[in-house]
């Protein structure tokens, strides 16, 4: 008899709570991951993050080779993968890390009915936050939609305890002895990309706080894709960030979104804040293509797309003006831009690029208000004043014909407070 630890984002053997369950059950642990179908075939063959992922995989299995074992990698929907598992080996019970996404939560809730009608206990763990859904909450036990109250309750709960790695049991090596191929990327019906996903770097959170805000300097992590994919403990990351409370707050935004996502599911495709929901979009499809390729006028605009277009990151500054440019410049429903973002970074975390969509549109929870529209000149100015940042992604902004403003800044602020003004009315 064994247990299966089915890896989904906890891309790692050290620190992964799931695992460490799965091992001080006192079952040999088969290791298993499914390239779930249902998410890939919805994305190109040659997907950076889908690379990244086997890449990953690789790591482990590397890894789980020292115990004499490796990891089952296979591809298709999770249900028949698993329907199929069970049917090969007798098993007790599979052992997951939660997912909070609402596809994820869906899919889950149907295996583990599939499991238990075969007597076979589904085991899931807080992992990839430092707290769960529901742990972070008002007195009344609804949940927080004003950050600086859920930040505060977090700070006020949060225990070193919470820190604690979940180590022991890995030395044990109590895994199945089977040793299963490591397939190639090509037989899982994908192609290598050669877009790197960088190597996070947390010697920027000593200084975060004073170089975050500009984008020549590049002072960020690059932790996105390694909390996103688990290749990297939560737990660790928290320890790290004590140091600094700006960047310790950035994880807690994380969480917060999380849980908006968890307790109101419908911000996926819906306005958190329903009052906006007759906003008068736009929507010229010519304005938005001109927005994707960075060819607005607005230098600093352009030269976010063009870093997005070309590696898979911008940064975080820049992302809230480009954000807050579809929206209040262009009038172009948010839900474009987030999609085109979600296909884009390798960072893409459902949660997060959804509420700073809704944030930076002001149809979110804690949004910025619909009357402040940011002037992009003003952001080049205050940010990359010596206009490296611009230099190196729009080389030629300052040559006499750049390409014209797509809207002259003041005209659309006023017809982006007149729109919201007017939805509000009713």
């Amino acid at each position: 008899m064994v247990n299966i630890f089915w890896f989904r984002r906890d891309l790692r053997i050290d620190d992964n709570h799931g695992l460490f369950q799965a091992l001080d059950s006192g079952l040999p642990v088969l290791p298993l991951f499914i390239f779930d179908t249902n998410i890939t075939d919805e994305l190109p063959d040659d997907d950076a993050r889908v690379t990244f992922i086997y890449d990953s995989l690789r790591l482990v299995s590397s890894q789980l080779g020292h115990y004499g074992s490796s990891i089952l990698v296979l591809k298709g929907d999770p249900s028949e993968v698993l329907g199929k598992i069970i049917t090969k080996y007798n098993v007790d019970s599979v052992y997951v890390n939660r997912d909070f996404e609402p596809y994820s939560l869906q899919r889950d809730t149907l295996i583990a009915s599939m499991l238990e009608a075969r007597g076979i206990k589904f085991c899931s763990f807080r992992d990839h936050v430092i707290f769960g859904e529901n742990e972070i909450h008002k007195d009344s036990g609804e949940p927080y939609t004003v950050f600086t109250a859920y930040r505060n309750k977090w700070l006020k709960e949060f225990t070193e305890d919470r820190l604690k790695p979940f180590r022991s049991g890995i030395e044990s090596g109590r895994f199945t002895d089977e040793l299963f191929e490591f397939p190639q990327i090509e037989k899982l019906g994908f192609r290598r990309s050669f877009l790197p996903v960088k190597q996070y770097d947390l010697d920027v959170i000593k200084d975060y706080h004073r170089l975050r805000d500009f984008p020549s300097i590049d002072k960020t992590s690059y932790l996105g894709p390694h909390l996103r994919f688990g290749t990297v403990s939560i737990r660790k990351i928290t320890r790290a960030a004590m140091e600094n409370d700006v960047f310790l707050g950035e994880l807690i935004w994380r969480e917060f979104f999380i849980q908006i996502l968890f307790s109101f599911p419908q911000v996926v495709t819906g306005n958190f804040n329903r009052r906006f929901n007759n906003i008068s979009w736009r929507n010229d499809e010519n304005e938005f293509q001109r927005w994707c390729d960075g060819e607005t006028g607005y230098p600093i605009v352009d030269a976010g797309m063009r870093q997005l277009n070309a590696t898979g990151y911008m940064h975080n500054r820049v992302r809230m003006i480009t954000a807050g440019f579809l929206c209040k410049h262009l009038l172009i429903d948010w839900r474009w831009g987030e999609a085109y973002f979600a296909g884009k970074l390798l960072d893409y975390e459902l949660s997060s690029n959804n509420g700073n969509w809704q944030w930076s549109a002001g149809t979110g929870c804690d949004a910025v208000p619909y009357f402040r529209v940011f002037n992009p000149l003003r952001q080049q100015i205050r940010f990359d004043y010596a206009g490296d940042y611009l230099n190196k992604w729009v080389p030629g902004f300052k040559l006499p014909g750049y390409t014209p403003y797509i809207v002259k800044h003041d005209f659309a602020r006023e017809r982006a407070i007149s729109v919201f003004r007017e939805c509000l009315r009713f």
